[in-house]
This record gives structure tokens, sequence and C-alpha cells, in this order.
């Protein structure tokens, strides 16, 4: 990971904390008007080195306790595998991220990069066995989008298109953090295609990367963004994203008491062609 100064390098000294960081999250998933069953899954926890717990669709937490996560996750695949590999996803999470967690505490010095990188590596080779188990399950892929939260940094791993993006507490813009792992959204990022040109692209959704899903490797992108009180967070799936142009997107985030169930809502209702997922973090002083 390069760092950059929209996302500083976590070898650099961290900002000071807050003194009594928290935070507030709303979560929401909806298998859309077309679709008969939702391939996408999400996940939120907290956990410290006695343990962890899972969390509800809404609620809020203090930092002073312990570490927060987060993640989203799309599944593809026939019949229901799609849905299948999703789970596993987000189930290989809640099983991996105490274990390092616990690691750290008792003094192995293992980097974020590590942590992420194991996290990915183990849930893209229990999909990729399971795949190779089971033939309804042949093929079964996911993307994985997760975001751990510690007092003044959020640390994410990405693989596929489901989506990270960061709102400042200034209101703007609103910033896709993550990178859609599809030849459309690489010739986006170069300059080369205009948002309309990439929401109408016949190969938009055709991934270069994921979990499972054939690959025989898995390289997802890390980094880490500093936070401050005030600062939003939204992970969402692509069905979400066929909702909302940009500035409609980024005018919904920057909205007081926003929650993700009237975000899907209100991209269900303008498309809902897929299955629509979002999580949505405020840091709080």
């Amino acid at each position: 990971m390069s760092p950059s100064p929209d996302h500083p390098s976590p070898d650099s000294p961290a900002p000071e904390p807050p003194a009594t960081g928290s935070l507030r999250w709303s979560a929401q998933t909806d298998v859309g008007r077309v679709r008969t069953n939702n391939e996408d899954s999400f996940v939120a926890l907290t956990f410290n080195a006695e343990g962890v717990r899972r969390l509800g669709k809404t609620g809020e937490g203090s930092l002073d306790l312990g570490d927060f996560l987060f993640a989203v996750s799309d599944g593809m695949g026939g019949a229901k595998s799609g849905e299948f590999a999703s789970r596993i996803a987000v189930d290989q999470i809640t099983r991996l991220f105490p274990r390092t967690y616990r690691q750290n505490a008792i003094g192995f010095a293992t980097g974020f990069t590590d942590i992420l990188n194991e996290v990915f590596s183990r849930t893209h080779a229990e999909v990729c066995q399971l795949g190779r188990s089971y033939e309804e399950c042949r093929g079964m892929g996911a993307t994985l989008t997760l975001a751990w939260i510690k007092p003044g940094w959020l640390y994410f791993g990405h693989i596929g298109d489901s989506r990270l993006y960061y709102l400042p507490k200034n209101g703007g813009p609103l910033r896709q953090i993550s990178h859609d792992d599809t030849h459309v959204g690489w010739l986006r990022r170069q300059g080369m295609l205009n948002e309309r040109e990439e929401r109408t692209h016949p190969r938009r959704n055709l991934l270069s990367k994921a979990i499972g899903a054939g690959h025989q490797f898995v390289e997802p992108q890390l980094g880490a963004v500093g936070y401050e009180p005030g600062d939003r967070f939204l992970l969402c799936s692509d069905g979400l994203i066929d909702g909302f142009w940009e500035h409609a997107l980024n005018d919904r985030m920057a909205a007081p008491d926003l929650t993700a169930a009237a975000l899907v809502a209100e991209s269900v209702a303008e498309s809902g062609r897929d299955n629509t997922t979002a999580l949505i973090i405020e840091i709080e002083p």
C-alpha cells in the first residue's frame, strides 16, 4: 500500500484519539425488486482481548471498550451458492478477528496488513475448498469490504466491487476509498470513462478479483484512514450504487440523522435491480 495525503500511513504517528471515542452505526439489506434471494451479507462486531460480540443492525458503542469491525459481502454463483459464499465470508471474519486481536494483546507484533491479509487469505481458501467439494458450490465467490475501527484510525481491506466511502465532517466531498476490481472501474480511475459511461458499460459487473470464484490467489486492497469526530463512512454493495448518481449519494450521506434503512429504501425505489445493502458508521465525540 502506498499512502497518500488522504490515506496517511499507519507507520506515521497516529492522531491523538479522543478521550472518550465512540461511534454509531446502522445497517440494512434488501433483496430488491427483481431477485428472489438475497446474496448480500453484512456483519457488525465489537471485540477485545476477552472475546467477540455480534452487534445488531443499529447501535452505538465506545472505542474505550474494544475495537469495532464492519463488513459487507456480495455473493455470486448459481442457485443459492452466492448467498452461501457471502455468509461464509462474514462468518470467517467473526472467527478470525478475535484470534488475531488476542495474539496482538499478548505481545505478538503483527501489523494490520498482516492481519487483514491473513483474514482474506483464509476466507478465500475456505470458499475455494467448498467450491471444490460440492458441485452446487462450484465457481461460487464473493466480494468483501471490511472496516476495522480503532481509536483514531480505520483500517480497511477490500476485494471486488462492493465499496467503502468516506465523508469528512465538513460535509464533503464524498470519497470512494475502495477501488472497484473491474476493468471498467480501472478505466474510470484513469479518467477514460465518465460516470454515465461507467454505469452503462456492458462489462461493468465483470470482476477481475474476488474471494473464490475460480481465482487462484487473493490480493486485497489494504489501507488506513485517519478520522476525526463527525466523519462518516459507508460500506455498501453495488446494488446500492445502482440507485444513486454520485452527486445524489454525496447529498444523502451529508444529511443529518441519516440511516442505512432510509438509504437502502431510496435506492431500491429508484432501481432495485439487485440486492442492496448499506452500512453507515458515524464517528462521535
